[in-house]
C-alpha cells in the first residue's frame, strides 16, 4: 500500500482503490436489470459484495492519510494538479464513465427487437442504432483526446517543477 500511495499519492490511491467496491456495485445494477426476467441473475450476491468492499475501502481510506508521502511530482495528485490538468483529467472520467454506461447497457439490452427493426427498414429503429454508434464513437474520441491532453498537461507540470 506505500508503494502505491508513494506511486499516485493519496488521492490518486483512492480513486484507483475505488475499482473494489465500483466493479461489484456495477455487476449489481446489471444483473438486477436482468433477474426478474430469466430468474437467473442474482443481485443480491452482488450488491452484498459490493456494499462488503465499499466498507473495505472506506476502512483503507481512513488509513491512507497516516501513510508518508514522500515530496515529488505525482500523476494523481489534486493538489498538485494545474487547472488544465484537473479539467481534462476530469473530462476523461467523464467519457470513461460514459463508456461504461453505454457498455452496461448494451450488456443487459435484448438486441433481437432493434435488429429486427432495423432489418424491416423501419427509419426510427435506423436512427436510433446510429445515434448509439455516434454516442460510443464520441465517448472513444472523448476518452482519446482527454487521456492524450491530460497526459501533456502532467508532462508540461513535471517539466516546469523544480
Amino acid at each position: 500500500m506505500n508503494r502505491l500511495v508513494d506511486r499516485f499519492g493519496r488521492t490518486g490511491t483512492a480513486a484507483l482503490t475505488s475499482l473494489i467496491w465500483a466493479l461489484p456495485m456495477a455487476a449489481w445494477a446489471g444483473s438486477s436489470d436482468l433477474s426478474p426476467i430469466d430468474k437467473t441473475a442474482y443481485p443480491w450476491v452482488a450488491l452484498s459484495i459490493g456494499i462488503v468492499m465499499f466498507i473495505v475501502w472506506l476502512v483503507l481510506l481512513t488509513r491512507l492519510g497516516r501513510i508518508p508521502v514522500a515530496p515529488r511530482q505525482r500523476r494523481l495528485d489534486l493538489a498538485q494538479m494545474s487547472g488544465s490538468e484537473k479539467r481534462w483529467t476530469l473530462a476523461l472520467v467523464a467519457f470513461g464513465a460514459g463508456l461504461i454506461a453505454w457498455l452496461n447497457a448494451a450488456a443487459t439490452v435484448d438486441w433481437a427487437p432493434l435488429f429486427a427493426a432495423i432489418g424491416s427498414g423501419k427509419l426510427g429503429p435506423i436512427l436510433f442504432a446510429a445515434a448509439l454508434a455516434v454516442y460510443l464513437i464520441a465517448m472513444l474520441a472523448g476518452i482519446g483526446i482527454s487521456w492524450r491532453k491530460s497526459r501533456n498537461a502532467f508532462l508540461d507540470r513535471t517539466r516546469s517543477a523544480p
